[in-house]
C-alpha cells in the first residue's frame, strides 16, 4: 500500500501527509505513519480546539502547575499541601464495550495524577446516557451500558482502593447512542513531590514498568476522534483491557520510587497513544532525544509488529527516566511488587525519538515534530439556523390552563431523570481510606487531607455539566455551570482554588456544531475570570455523535477547593424540624426555558436560560461561607435544576427529615415559573430562629438578598404561592424518589 494512501486508512488527511513528508525531508514508513496518526488526532493533539481553549485563564496565586504543561494541573491548599487534578473521557470505548471502557477510563485519569507525585484520594464521575424507560430496543441497550459502566467504574475505583465520592447521572434523548463517561480525580501530595515529565540528562536510562504489552487498544487516540457509526463494534479492539489490581501496585510502587531523593528526573504514564506518546512527549518536554529497542519491550503476545507495539494502548504502564547508576534501585522496588521494569533506552541529545528492533532503525523521527508541531485548525462557526426557533416557547401552548403542581412535582419524584442515586453509589466503596467528610448526595463531597506539617485541611470538590442548558443557549448555560460549581462549593464552605473541564462535542467540522463549542468556551472563560477560578487542565472529547445526530453540547467541570476554618459542614436535607428557613441571593425564578421541568414534565426542551449575573453570584458564594462559620445553621442546599420547589422536596429526603410549611415569592409568573424555575444565584438554607439576626446582618452587609420562607416541621412538604396552598405526604415523596432509579433499570 503507497504511503498516502496508508495514511488516509489511518484518518490523517492529504495535507497532514504532504506536511509529514515535507518536514521529514523523505516518505515516512507505516510505523511512523502509525505513530504520527495518533500523535496528530484530535483525543492528542486538540489540533481542531487548541486555539479556543487559550480563552480559558489559566494563571492565579494558588497555581503550581499550569494547564497544558504536564499530565495534570497542581494548585497550593497552603502549609505545604498541593492538590493535582484533573478529568478525563471514555466515551467511545464506553460505548462499545461498556465495562471495559469505563473501567479504563478509572485507570487512565488515576494514572495521570500519580504521574505527578500525588496519591490519588478520591474519584468522581460524570455520566450521561438515553432514557432507561425507553420502550424497545432503545431502553434495553441504554439499561446495558449504564449497568455495564457503573460496574466497570465500581471494579476499577474499588480494587484500587480509591473512593468514588460523587458525580451526576443524567438521563436524555441526546445520548442515546453516544453516551458520555468523564471520570475525575483528585490527589495529594507536598510542594516538593511535584514530578515532571521531561527526559533529561544524555545518557540517562529509560525505563519501561507495570504490566506487559498487547494488542488491545490499538490506535484508540485515533479511535476517540472519528464519530460512532453502526460499525463502530468492529472497534473494540481498540479498547483496553484494565487490571485494577497491576494498578494498584503500579501507584504504590511509583510513589515509593518517587521517595527516593534525586532517583526519578521524568516520569509519562503510557495513555493515549501508549509508546509514543510517552516517548515523544518526554522528549520534547526537556528539549532532548529518546532512543528505545522493542525487543526490550515486555510483551504478552508474540509476533507483535512495531506499529502494534508504539500504538498499543494496553493498561497499567509507565515510562521513567531515571538517573544513570542507579537502575538497580528502580528494578528491585519494581521487582518486589511484582512488575515489570525493563530498560528499554536511553536519553539522547539529538532531539529525536528513534525506534529500534533487533538493532534496526524501524522509526526515526523529530520528538517535537510528533508532540508539539501538529497542525491547528481554525474551523468555521456558524449559528444554527433553527436556534433561534429553539429559543421561542409559548407557555400557554404548553402548561394546561389551570396548574398542576401537585401532580407536577409528583412526576418529578417518580422519575428516574431526578430520582435518588443510591443505586449508582451504594456500588462504590466512598469511604475507603477513611478521608470521606461528605457522602455522594450532597452538593459537594468533602474529604479530610492530612497536611505535610501535621493537622487536617478539609478539600471539598464537584462535577457539573448541563446539556439541556447548553443546547438552548451554549454560553449562558456554560456561565450557569461554572456558577453552578462554585455555588455548590459554596455550600460546603469552600473557597474554590481550580477548575478541570471536559469538552464533550459533536463533530468540529459542522459549523453549527464548531458554533457550540466556542460559544461553550467562551461562556467557561468569562465565569472563570469573574470567579479569578484558573483553568488547570483537562479534555476535549469531539466526534460525539452517532446516526441518531450530534450529543447536547456538553462541558463538565470540575473544581476544587479548600474549606475554610472555622466553617460548619451542614447537610443538604433538612432537620427533624424546628428551624427557619430563608432563601439567599435573587428571588427572580429565571423562567421556564430550558428547565428539567419543561422537559419531564411535558416533554418539551425550549426558551433559552437566564442570563447569569456572575457579579451577584459571587457575592453569595461570600456570604454563604460567612453563614457557615455562624452557629445554629442546620442544612443549605443550592437551588438548581427543577427550581426552588425541587429544591424544597430535596431537602426532605434525608433519613429522618421533616416536612415543613413555605410561601414561595411569586410575581405576576404562573406559579409553574416561580416553583420550577432554573434561575442562578439562590441557595436555601434552616437554621436556627436565634441565629437569624446575624443571617439577616451577614447577608445585608454583604448585599445578598434574604427572604424567609418557612419553618420545618411535620410530616408533610406544605407550599403556597399566589395564595394556592399545596400538600405533599414527605413519604409519598421520598418513595417516589428512591424508587424510580431502580425500578426503570431493572433486576
Amino acid at each position: 500500500m503507497k504511503a498516502k494512501e496508508f495514511a488516509l486508512k489511518l484518518g490523517l488527511t492529504e495535507e497532514e501527509f504532504d506536511r509529514i513528508q515535507n518536514g521529514l525531508g523523505r516518505e515516512p514508513n507505516e510505523t511512523e505513519l502509525g505513530m504520527f496518526s495518533v500523535m496528530w488526532s484530535e483525543h492528542c493533539s486538540y489540533k481542531n480546539t487548541r486555539k479556543e481553549l487559550r480563552k480559558f485563564p489559566t494563571t492565579g496565586p494558588a497555581v503550581l502547575v499550569k494547564a497544558g504543561e504536564e499530565n495534570a494541573g497542581v494548585v497550593d491548599a497552603g502549609d505545604g499541601l498541593a492538590l493535582a487534578f484533573k478529568i478525563e473521557s471514555h466515551n467511545h470505548p464506553s460505548a462499545v464495550e461498556p465495562f471495559q471502557g469505563a473501567a479504563t477510563g478509572v485507570g487512565g485519569i488515576l494514572r495521570d495524577i500519580f504521574t505527578m507525585g500525588a496519591r490519588p484520594v478520591a474519584f468522581m464521575d460524570s455520566l450521561r446516557f438515553g432514557r432507561p424507560d425507553a420502550p424497545g430496543e432503545a431502553g434495553k441497550r441504554t439499561r446495558s451500558l449504564i449497568h455495564g459502566v457503573v460496574a466497570g467504574i465500581s471494579h476499577y475505583g474499588n480494587c484500587v482502593g480509591v473512593p468514588t465520592v460523587g458525580g451526576e447521572l443524567v438521563f436524555d434523548p441526546a445520548y442515546e447512542g453516544n453516551p458520555l463517561v468523564n471520570v475525575f480525580c483528585l490527589g495529594t501530595l507536598r510542594h516538593d513531590q511535584i514530578r515532571r515529565g521531561a527526559a533529561k540528562g544524555v545518557g540517562n536510562p529509560v525505563f519501561y514498568v507495570g504490566a506487559k504489552t498487547g494488542r488491545d487498544g490499538l490506535a484508540g487516540a485515533a479511535f476517540a476522534s472519528r464519530d460512532l457509526t453502526e460499525e463502530s463494534k468492529a472497534d473494540r479492539p481498540a479498547v483496553q483491557v484494565g487490571d485494577p489490581f497491576v494498578g494498584k501496585l503500579l501507584f504504590e510502587a511509583c510513589l515509593e520510587l518517587y521517595a527516593r531523593p534525586d532517583l526519578v528526573v521524568g516520569v509519562q504514564d503510557m495513555g493515549a497513544a501508549g509508546l509514543t506518546c510517552s516517548t515523544c512527549e518526554t522528549a520534547s518536554r526537556g528539549g532532548s532525544g529518546i532512543e528505545i529497542e522493542l525487543r526490550k519491550v515486555p510483551q504478552r503476545e508474540t509476533g507483535m509488529t512495531p506499529f502494534e507495539t508504539l500504538l498499543s494502548e494496553s493498561q497499567e504502564r509507565m515510562l521513567i527516566i531515571v538517573r544513570k547508576g542507579r537502575e538497580r534501585e528502580l528494578k528491585e522496588i519494581f521487582a518486589r511488587w511484582g512488575l515489570d521494569a525493563a530498560e528499554i533506552g536511553t536519553v539522547t541529545d539529538t532531539g529525536r525519538v528513534v525506534v529500534m528492533e533487533g538493532g534496526k532503525v524501524v522509526a526515526d523521527l523529530p520528538a517535537r515534530m510528533l508532540a508539539d508541531d501538529a497542525p491547528v485548525y481554525e474551523r468555521a462557526a456558524m449559528t444554527p439556523a433553527k436556534l433561534a426557533e429553539k429559543q421561542k416557547y409559548d407557555l400557554g401552548k404548553i402548561l394546561p390552563a389551570q396548574p398542576r403542581v401537585k401532580e407536577d412535582l409528583l412526576k418529578l419524584a417518580r422519575s428516574p431523570a431526578t430520582g435518588s442515586r443510591r443505586w449508582v453509589w451504594n456500588q462504590y466503596d466512598h469511604m475507603v481510606g477513611l478521608r470521606t467528610v461528605v457522602r455522594p448526595g450532597s452538593d459537594a463531597a468533602v474529604l479530610r487531607v492530612e497536611k505535610p506539617g501535621g493537622g487536617w485541611v478539609r478539600v471539598a470538590m464537584t462535577l457539573d455539566g448541563n446539556g439541556r442548558w447548553c443546547a438552548q443557549d451554549p454560553r449562558e448555560g456554560s456561565k450557569a455551570l461554572v456558577a453552578e460549581a462554585c455555588r455548590n462549593l459554596a455550600c460546603a464552605g469552600a473557597v474554590p482554588l481550580g477548575l478541570t473541564d471536559n469538552l464533550n462535542y459533536g463533530n468540529p467540522h459542522d459549523p453549527e456544531l464548531f458554533w457550540q463549542l466556542r460559544e461553550g468556551v467562551e461562556g467557561m472563560a468569562e465565569a472563570c475570570r469573574a470567579f479569578d477560578l484558573p483553568v488547570t487542565g483537562g479534555n476535549v472529547s469531539l466526534y460525539n455523535q452517532s446516526p441518531s445526530g450530534p450529543i447536547h453540547p456538553t462541558p463538565v467541570v470540575g473544581v476544587v477547593g479548600k474549606v475554610d476554618e472555622g466553617v460548619k459542614l451542614a447537610p443538604a436535607v433538612f432537620s427533624t424540624g424546628g428551624g427557619e428557613v430563608v432563601l439567599l441571593g435573587t428571588t427572580a425564578s429565571g423562567g421556564l426555558g430550558a428547565s428539567l421541568y419543561l422537559q419531564e414534565v411535558h416533554g418539551v426542551i425550549a426558551g433559552k436560560l437566564a442570563a447569569v449575573d456572575l457579579v451577584s453570584e459571587k457575592k453569595l458564594h461570600a456570604v454563604t461561607r460567612m453563614v457557615l462559620a455562624q452557629p445554629g445553621v442546620r442544612a443549605v442546599h443550592d437551588v438548581g435544576e427543577g427550581g426552588i420547589l425541587w429544591a424544597l422536596a430535596e431537602m426532605t429526603f434525608g433519613e429522618g427529615s421533616a416536612g415543613g410549611e413555605f410561601r414561595v415569592p411569586c410575581g405576576k409568573e404562573r406559579p409553574e415559573e416561580a416553583l420550577f424555575g432554573e434561575g442562578a444565584g439562590r441557595i436555601l438554607v434552616e437554621l436556627d430562629e436565634t441565629s437569624m439576626p446575624t443571617v439577616e446582618n451577614l447577608a445585608k452587609e454583604g448585599g445578598v438578598e434574604l427572604t424567609h420562607l418557612g419553618r420545618t416541621g411535620g410530616k408533610d412538604l406544605q407550599v403556597t404561592v399566589h395564595g394556592a396552598e399545596m400538600i405533599w405526604p414527605v413519604a409519598e415523596l421520598r418513595d417516589g424518589f428512591e424508587k424510580s432509579l431502580p425500578k426503570a433499570l431493572g433486576p
